[in-house]
């Protein structure tokens, strides 16, 4: 009996192909709603500090002297939290992920200085 069983999973599984894709291949859809990697609209942010006190992670820092904010990509667990509490709304939320890498990343965002 369960060669019976066992021969008609193996037909269904030639005539249907493989179940999985092909990750390396053909990367995977990111659908309209998947968190993905922190952007910063710097010429928009005021530099409040407000993420960097919502961050569970610590992952955000902020040095409000040199108009610069930088966060640790590899740290960061994008929970989204950051952009919530964003009074200027310049940080959003891409429905990419970051790219693996064997090394931390931190990336700087520094605003040009005008003098007006």
């Amino acid at each position: 009996m369960s060669i019976l069983s066992m021969t008609k999973t193996l037909f269904k599984s030639i005539v249907h192909g493989p179940y999985t894709e092909n990750y390396p291949a053909k990367p995977r859809e990111n659908y309209e709603r998947t968190r993905g990697s922190i952007e910063n609209d710097i010429e928009d942010c005021i530099f409040c500090g407000m993420c960097t006190r919502q961050c569970p992670t610590g992952a955000l820092e902020i040095d409000k002297g040199e108009k610069r904010w930088s966060i640790e990509r590899m740290q960061c667990i994008q929970c989204g939290y950051c952009v919530n509490v964003c009074p200027k709304k310049c940080l959003h939320m891409r429905n990419q992920y970051t790219a693996p890498d064997t090394e931390k990343v931190k990336d700087d965002y520094v605003a040009r200085i005008s003098d007006h």
